[in-house]
Order: structure tokens, then C-alpha cells, then sequence
């Protein structure tokens, strides 16, 4: 599929912790190298504790911060772009759906040309629920690119959602794997502490591994306009990566 490469971009990451805290540094780099506008929003709730520092993006000297405002303005200040963040879950419809919204653009003061944004959503979060709250606000938007990246300790998969003109071209992550939208997980705000605490077995290699196909995918949309990969499958125990291209995914539906 074909993507524009003279509009203005808005990218807006929910989760800033083991996949999201290592796709920060590189799409911030990426971002920097375009020829257009471009905007990076970071949501998370979550402070940064000394567990993190195992898998998750940070150093000693982050703890007790919020992990949003620590990578947004740690990354944006390298890279001479505005810092954007939410230090709070984003977990109410209507909220998702606001940041989302594609805004216009005025690029040309001397002719009053008002161009829409694309706007990108990348969820890095690691329960369904969040999940669920992004499959909704995907199919309520016009247009709209949604990839989500999901891993365990050793295994994982980035699945990239497509919306243009009201029409889905390509199924989110709730298409490909319907079971998901089933479950009935908590959002992180409505965890108790000791629930919290409880998570599901990662890795820091699964977690780049994770972060490393998102910023692959975004990357060939951005910087090429066009990107063949809709799901990619891996294992850090084989280092095998699979992907299902564009091709077969149309075959196989």
C-alpha cells in the first residue's frame, strides 16, 4: 500500500515501557530526518521502579519518574524536537479519539493551503483491555495506521491495522487475533498493587526485538511511502523473524 510523503505526520504511542522505551530513540531519529512536519506524543501513566531497569529503557537515575516526560524529553532534546507527552493511561474512548484526530496544517504562508496530517497509533501496551479501546477507536476513524507489538519472554508479533476513507484495507491486531477482544483484563490504572506487580515473563531481547519490527514498519511508511509487511511473528530463541506480506494476506482472506 502507498502512503503520502509530502503531509505532515502525527505519531501517538500508548506505553512507554519495555517495547515502547526502545522504539522511542529511534523514531525520534527517524522523525528528525524528515522533510515535513512532524509530531511524537508519548502516553503513559506508569513511573519508572527499579525493576524496569532489567528490560526497560531507563537508568537508575529515572526512577520515580514518570516514563513518558523521561523519554520524551530525554529524546526530544537530542534530537531538536518539541517534547510531547501525557503522563496518565489513556484508557476512555473519547480521550483516544481527541489525540487521534487528524489536525490541518498550514505549510505555505503565502498560499493558504490547509493539508490533514497521517496519523500513526503504535500500541505498546501489555494488557487487552488497552488493546480492545484501540480496536474501537481504529474502526471509528476515517483514516488511520494502527500497529501493535505484543510479546512474552521469548516470542512476539507487530501487526499493522489499515484505515483509509472509511474503509479497512488491513485488519488491526482484534482481526487477527479475535480471541483478544474476548478477554476481559484489567486497564493498568484498575490493578491493585499486588497485581501490578504480577506481569507476564519478558525479556529485554524480546522487547527490542518488538520495538526494532514497529520501527521497521514505520520507517518504510514514512520514509519510502510504502511498506509490504502486515504481521511479522518472532522467537529471540531462534532469532527468526516471519512475516506475512501484503500479497498473502489478500490470498488468504
Amino acid at each position: 500500500m502507498k502512503y503520502p510523503m509530502d503531509v505532515p505526520v502525527k505519531t501517538v504511542q500508548l506505553g512507554a515501557g519495555g517495547t515502547g522505551g526502545h522504539i522511542a530513540p529511534h523514531l525520534y531519529r527517524l522523525l528528525y530526518t524528515l522533510a515535513r512536519p512532524a509530531r511524537y506524543i508519548i502516553c503513559d501513566g506508569d513511573k519508572v521502579e527499579e525493576k524496569n531497569l532489567l528490560r526497560q529503557n531507563f537508568s537508575p537515575a529515572d526512577r520515580g519518574e514518570n516514563k513518558a516526560r523521561v523519554l520524551a524529553e530525554r529524546y526530544s532534546t537530542v534530537f531538536g524536537l518539541e517534547a510531547e507527552y501525557i503522563p496518565a493511561f489513556v484508557e476512555k474512548l473519547e480521550t483516544l479519539m481527541e489525540l487521534i484526530r487528524p489536525n490541518e496544517w498550514e505549510l505555505d504562508e503565502n498560499i493558504y493551503q490547509r493539508v490533514k496530517e497521517m496519523v500513526i497509533l503504535l500500541g505498546a501496551v501489555d494488557n487487552n483491555k488497552s488493546r480492545q479501546l484501540c480496536h474501537q477507536a481504529f474502526y471509528q476513524s476515517r483514516d488511520l495506521v494502527y500497529i501493535d507489538s505484543g510479546n512474552g519472554e521469548f516470542s512476539g508479533q507487530v501487526v499493522c491495522g489499515v484505515r483509509r476513507n472509511g474503509h479497512t484495507f488491513f485488519k488491526p491486531i482484534g482481526g487477527v487475533q479475535p480471541e483478544m477482544l474476548r478477554d476481559t483484563d484489567k486497564f493498568p490504572s484498575e490493578l491493585s498493587c499486588a497485581e501490578a506487580s504480577i506481569s507476564d515473563p519478558q525479556s529485554m531481547a524480546a522487547n527490542i526485538t518488538a520495538a526494532t519490527a514497529v520501527v521497521n514498519m514505520v520507517y518504510n511508511i514514512l520514509a519510502h511511502g510504502e511498506s509490504l509487511v502486515r504481521q511479522t511473528d518472532f522467537s529471540t530463541r531462534t532469532v527468526k523473524m516471519q512475516t506475512i506480506l501484503e500479497k498473502q494476506r489478500r490470498r488468504a482472506a
